[in-house]
């Protein structure tokens, strides 16, 4: 039987298998192809696909067929409990951003068929407007409504003439986490405060053909079990098909 700790509500009320609440608004950006104001909780990321008539000149160069999707990162100054300096003022992106926007980029690719897409780019742009937690992940699964939201478009527009997403794509946290006097167990879509206190977190990136994009585990000062891992990816990939069903939901509405 399981503990009784184990099964215990977390600091919000969730069960640790419980995603935050997630809201997918669509339109926030009139002059984007795409846009979504993404919402998991209190975190809130604004998503915008918009189209460049042309490719990178190193894909032009080497005469590699299709198109591109590239991603830009960034969280707003008034993102954070402390205001957060702007890059451009710093005259650098910071390490974060660049690791984040190159995730963005990787994902949506995974799930974009570039030949499809033709010679252009769609350029995706992710504005964190409040942060608790799951900034990435929660950009990840926004700006695929925001790509299809851009593919219908493109589609009414006569630019393409069929659809170049093979697959959804969405993303999620999940974590090691200690309570109070308790041992770490499992939580999915951690927060803010689980996310600092986590021994292990970690990112999972999936398709809704059920293939990994991305598992990006860290053990904070702590080491985990391949049991550990793997019931950790299993917590992940169920959060996901939930993902999944709220981004149809809000794309067929």
């Amino acid at each position: 039987m399981p503990s009784p700790q184990k099964n215990a509500p977390r600091h919000d009320g969730r069960k640790p298998n419980q995603l935050r609440p997630i809201q997918y608004r669509t339109g926030i950006a009139p002059h984007a192809a795409g846009s979504v104001l993404a919402v998991c909780g209190r975190t809130q990321v604004i998503c915008a696909a918009s189209l460049e008539e042309r490719v990178p000149r190193w894909k032009e160069a080497q005469g590699i067929p299709g198109g591109w999707v590239t991603a830009e990162y960034s969280m707003l100054p008034y993102s954070t409990h402390d205001r957060k300096v702007r890059d451009i003022m710093k005259g650098r992106l910071d390490g974060r951003s660049v690791e984040i926007q190159r995730l963005i980029g990787r994902s949506l690719r995974a799930v974009v068929d570039l030949e499809k897409l033709g010679p252009r780019t769609l350029c995706v742009d992710c504005d964190v407007l409040a942060a608790d937690g799951g900034t990435r992940t929660t950009a990840i699964s926004g700006t695929y409504v925001a790509l299809k939201l851009a593919e219908k478009t493109l589609i009414d527009a006569g630019k393409i003439n069929k659809s170049f997403l093979k697959a959804q794509v969405a993303a999620v946290s999940v974590g090691l986490v200690p309570g109070q006097d308790a041992p770490a167990r499992p939580l999915l879509d951690l927060d803010y405060p689980e996310d600092a206190a986590a021994e292990v977190d970690m990112n999972v990136v999936m398709t809704s053909r059920n293939e990994f994009v991305e598992v990006q585990a860290t053990g904070e000062e702590a080491t985990f079990a391949r049991g550990e891992m793997e019931a950790l990816t299993d917590l992940a990939a169920k959060g996901i098909r939930q993902i999944f069903k709220l981004q149809r939901a809000v794309l067929t509405g």
